[in-house]
C-alpha cells in the first residue's frame, strides 16, 4: 500500500492503528527542502510512537518568502514517503494543522525544539494546535534533535531572487534583526486610524473567447463566472485592520447601485464604518472582463459619477470628520479621484493637525486630473512613479529632483515611490534608500499599491527606520500581487512569516 493517502483515508487507517493498541505520532509542516534536521526530527518522533504520520502544507498556503515553495506538494510528499521512519503521508486540506489534528486524532502532535519558545511563534498557532491535540486525547511533544533551517538553506542556495537582491538582503541582515522588525510590526496595534476615500467594487468577469463575430471585427466570448471584491478604500481598511488597533472608515456609496450588502460581507467586522450615500450616481464599479484560462484582462467598463461631492452631503462628511478626528492617531486618505475627496474635505484634513497619509491615484478614469500636488500638507505620501512624474510633466527627469519638488509642495517629510519590478524609493527628510522588489510570482497587481500604502503608513507614523519601512513595504507588495482582486487582505501572520523567512 502506498504511504501517501488522502486525508480522510488516513483518518481511517489511524483509527485502525489505535484500535490495535498502537501509539500514533503526527508531524506537520511545509518540509520544502528535506534535510538532515527533518530526518532526525522524524526519527525522534518515531522513537516515541509505533506509527509516524506526516502531513504536508499545501502549496497554496506556503508563505515563506519569494518563490516558495521551491518543491511542489506532490514532490514534498514523495520525498518524505521515501524515509524509513515515516509510515504514512498526507496532504493537509487547511492552512493550519488544527483541523487535521481534530480529524486524525494522534496520540502525539510532534514539533521541533525551536517551537518551545512561544514568543517566536509568529503565527500564534502552536497554542491552538496544542489545544486541538488535548481535545482529541493527545498531547504536544517536542523533539530535541539537531536543527537546520530550510529557509536559510533555500535563501543561500536556491533563492529565485537575482544576485543584486540577494546582496541587498545579505547587507540588510547585518543591520536589522527579523525578531526586532516583527516586534515593531506587532506594536502597530496601538495605533488608531481614520481612513477616508473612494469605495470601488472590483468585478472580475471570466470569459472564454469563442472567436470573431460574424458581423463585426470583435471577439465573441461566453461568460463563465463572476467575482466581486471590495476595492479602493475598502481594501485599504481591511489591510489596516490586520495591523492597527482600530480602524474607522468614512466613504461614499451611490444610491443608484449601492452594493451595501456585498460591501458588508467583504469588509472586516472589526472596521467601524460610516457610509454616506450620494443620490446622483452608483457606488463606483470597475468591471473587468478576463480570459478565464490565462486570467488576462481583455477590457474594463466603469460605472460611476466622479463629480466631487457637494451641498448637504459634503457638509455631513465634514461634520462627521470634525467629530471623529480628535480620537485618531493618523488619517489615511485614499484619493482615487472618484468624487469623495472634495476641495473642502481636503482642506479640513490638511488643517486638522493630525498625522496625514495621502495617496492620490492616477488611473484610467482620472488620468491627468487627480495629481498628488493638490495636497499642500501631508506627513507621508505613497505613490507610484507615474503619479510622481505626471504632475510635473517630467517623463525622463531623475526621480530625486522630482521628490524634492513634491516635498516642497506637500511639506511631506516622508515619501515612498513604488517602482514596480524595480522596487521602491523611500525618502525621509534628505535621506533616501532604494529597496528591490521581492515578488517572484505575480497573479494580479490590482490593489498592491494600496496594501503597501496601508502597512507603510502605520510604520511611518510609528517612526520605524526608513530602510525597514522600505523593506516591509516591498514584502507586503510581494504578498499582495499573489492575491486576485483584493480577495482578502495581506494577513499580518503572512507578512510576519515572510519577513522571518526572508531574513534567515
Amino acid at each position: 500500500m502506498s504511504k501517501i493517502l488522502p486525508l480522510d483515508d488516513l483518518a481511517s487507517v489511524i483509527a485502525k492503528h489505535k484500535a490495535d493498541g498502537k501509539r500514533v505520532a503526527l508531524c506537520h509542516g511545509c518540509f520544502d527542502l528535506l534535510h538532515l534536521g527533518h530526518m532526525k526530527h522524524f526519527e525522534a518522533a518515531k522513537a516515541d510512537a509505533d506509527v509516524l504520520v506526516v502531513t504536508v502544507t499545501p502549496d497554496r498556503f506556503v508563505n515563506k518568502g519569494p518563490g516558495r515553495p521551491v518543491f511542489t506538494e506532490a514532490l514534498r510528499m514523495e520525498a518524505i514517503a521515501a524515509l524509513g521512519a515515516v509510515d504514512h503521508v498526507g496532504l493537509n486540506k487547511w492552512e493550519t494543522a488544527i483541523e487535521t489534528i481534530k480529524l486524525l486524532k494522534p496520540d502525539l502532535y510532534v514539533k521541533g525544539q525551536d517551537y518551545k519558545d512561544r514568543t517566536k511563534d509568529v503565527t500564534g498557532m502552536i497554542a491552538k494546535e496544542e489545544a486541538a491535540a488535548i481535545a482529541v486525547g493527545g498531547k504536544l511533544h517536542f523533539t530535541e534533535e539537531i536543527q537546520f533551517s530550510s529557509s536559510s538553506l533555500i535563501n543561500a542556495h536556491f533563492s529565485p531572487l537575482d544576485d543584486s537582491v540577494q546582496g541587498f538582503l545579505a547587507d540588510f541582515r547585518k543591520r536589522f534583526d527579523a525578531d526586532a522588525i516583527i516586534a515593531d510590526l506587532e506594536a502597530l496595534k496601538e495605533l488608531k486610524v481614520l481612513v477616508i476615500g473612494d469605495t470601488i467594487i472590483d468585478e472580475y468577469h471570466y470569459c472564454r473567447p469563442l472567436g470573431k463575430s460574424s458581423k463585426s471585427p470583435t471577439i465573441s466570448s461566453i461568460l463563465l463566472r463572476e467575482e466581486a471584491y471590495a476595492g479602493g478604500v475598502l481594501a485599504i481598511a481591511n489591510h489596516l485592520e490586520q495591523f492597527a488597533g482600530s480602524v474607522d472608515l468614512l466613504t461614499c456609496l451611490g444610491a443608484k447601485d449601492e452594493r451595501r450588502e456585498m460591501i458588508e460581507e467583504k469588509l472586516s467586522s472589526s472596521v467601524e464604518r460610516t457610509y454616506f450615500v450620494r443620490p446622483d450616481g452608483p457606488t463606483p464599479i470597475k468591471r473587468r472582463y478576463l480570459d478565464h484560462y490565462l486570467s488576462i484582462k481583455l477590457f474594463e467598463v466603469t460605472f460611476m459619477n466622479d463629480e466631487p461631492v457637494g451641498g448637504a452631503l459634503e457638509t455631513s462628511i465634514i461634520e462627521t470628520l470634525k467629530m471623529k478626528l480628535p480620537a485618531c492617531d493618523l488619517v489615511v486618505v485614499a484619493d482615487f479621484g472618484h468624487g469623495m475627496m472634495s476641495p473642502a474635505i481636503i482642506e479640513l484634513l490638511q488643517k486638522s493637525g493630525k498625522y496625514l497619509v495621502v495617496n492620490a491615484q492616477t488611473n484610467s478614469n482620472n488620468y491627468g486630473y487627480n495629481y498628488i500636488t493638490k495636497y499642500t500638507r501631508a506627513d507621508y505620501i505613497s505613490i507610484d512613479e507615474a503619479e510622481l512624474r505626471l504632475p510635473f510633466g517630467a517623463k525622463r527627469e531623475p526621480l530625486d529632483g522630482l521628490i524634492d519638488r513634491l516635498q516642497a509642495i506637500s511639506h511631506a517629510n516622508e515619501v515612498q515611490i513604488t517602482l514596480g519590478q524595480k522596487g521602491s524609493i523611500y525618502r525621509k527628510g534628505r535621506d533616501q534608500s532604494l529597496t528591490p522588489a521581492f515578488a517572484t510570482r505575480i497573479k494580479d497587481s490590482v490593489g498592491a499599491g494600496d496594501a503597501v500604502l496601508s502597512v507603510t503608513a502605520l510604520c511611518a507614523k510609528a517612526g520605524l527606520d526608513p530602510a525597514v519601512i522600505g523593506f516591509v513595504g516591498n514584502c507586503t507588495g510581494a504578498l499582495a500581487v499573489e492575491i486576485i482582486g483584493n480577495e482578502h487582505p495581506v494577513y499580518k501572520k503572512d507578512l510576519l512569516k515572510f519577513v522571518k523567512h526572508l531574513l534567515k
